[in-house]
């Protein structure tokens, strides 16, 4: 079962991430996060996407967890990154620009996930370019379906918690295409 599979069916949404200008991602990320390990993705290899989305948490500096079964119901836009990477800092305006359309819409959630599981510094880095994106620390195994070893890598869940895209390396996310393709996701 390959759930990488874009289930968009957007073609402008499609264009925007075929067109888009893709920079070299960090690779290597580090520590249990990088879906090297192969006994585990075995198993995963034969859970559905629900299962797996299910089994995915992520915490915040007040120590509250988010998981993502309890996000169902909501589109959910996750980017893995870490404060060392370039590609990630680059794409970052871009994301803070496409929350800031979102803002006030209940029906859309950000969770910027910093792989090196740094809250601290990750938020320090985050004020400092004045982002209102939301801060994260994964909570629980990232299976290798949503990052495969490379950052940036950005997830996008459809309402019922499905994977809707996966995206690795950086991008321009404030493109119009974008905004339209997350709108539809939202309407379904």
């Amino acid at each position: 079962m390959n759930i990488i599979k874009k289930r968009l069916r957007l073609p402008a949404f499609h264009y925007v991430v075929l067109s888009t200008a893709i920079l070299a991602g960090c690779s290597n990320v580090e520590g249990k996060y990088n879906g090297n390990n192969e006994q585990q993705s075995d198993v995963v290899a034969e859970r559905t996407e629900n299962q797996i989305a299910n089994d995915i948490a992520f915490q915040d500096g007040n120590g509250k967890i988010v998981a993502l079964n309890d996000l169902k119901g909501k589109v959910v836009f996750i980017n893995f990154w870490a404060t060392w990477c370039p590609p990630c800092i680059e794409e970052m305006p871009s994301i803070n620009e496409l929350k800031t359309k979102f803002a006030g819409n209940e029906d859309i959630v950000f969770l910027m996930v910093d792989v090196d599981g740094k809250y601290k510094k990750a938020q320090t880095f985050m004020n400092k370019r004045k982002f209102n994106l939301p801060v994260y620390v994964p909570h629980s195994e990232i299976p290798k379906e949503f990052l495969g070893g490379a950052i940036p890598t950005t997830v996008i869940l459809d309402k019922k918690g499905a994977i809707a895209i996966r995206l690795e390396g950086g991008r321009d996310y404030s493109a119009p295409e974008m905004r339209r393709g997350l709108q539809q996701l939202i309407a379904e």
